[in-house]
């Protein structure tokens, strides 16, 4: 049984360029200013839009494909989960921060033509699974060895 799910998907677009850092052992850290709106209608009827701004971090390759291919007011697709921290700050108040460590990204909209790729997943440690028995595999049907590997068109 899952203890708990922690799942952000958003829909929005950047605020800013992308600020793209890169750790002591070279691994990408890019920091993205994200704005999602909704729009509502009043009592009266009036459209009233409101947006929200959303820190999102990507991690390893999926951040430096995002410093490279986003740019400021391009639509993006983000999937990842919500993380709270807590700090103190120079003037030594405790200061609170949310963020979107993203896992997924998809840029959506027209492209600058640049050949660009549609999706990347970050790349997740593996788990060690628990050791699991073997089921009995069925039979092989005899047509299975008339079809080679290259015929499959996917």
């Amino acid at each position: 049984m899952a203890r708990g799910v922690n799942k952000v998907i958003l829909v929005g677009n950047l605020g800013n360029d992308p600020d793209v850092k890169y750790t002591q052992g070279g691994m990408a850290i890019c920091t993205l200013s994200l704005a999602t709106t909704s729009v509502r209608k009043d009592k009266e009827g009036n459209t009233q839009e409101r947006t929200e701004w959303h820190r999102v971090k990507l991690f390893g390759k999926l951040g430096e494909i995002a410093g490279e291919y986003l740019r400021k007011g391009r639509q993006v697709y983000i999937e990842g989960s919500i993380r709270y921290d807590k700090f103190t700050g120079q003037d030594g108040q405790e200061r609170y921060i949310t963020e979107i460590i993203a896992d997924e990204m998809q840029m959506l909209g027209g492209g600058e033509g640049r050949g660009e790729p549609r999706a990347e997943r970050a790349e997740r440690p593996q788990r060690s699974a628990p050791a699991r028995r073997e089921a009995p595999t069925a039979p092989k049907a005899d047509f299975a060895d008339e079809f080679a590997d290259d015929d499959i068109p996917f």
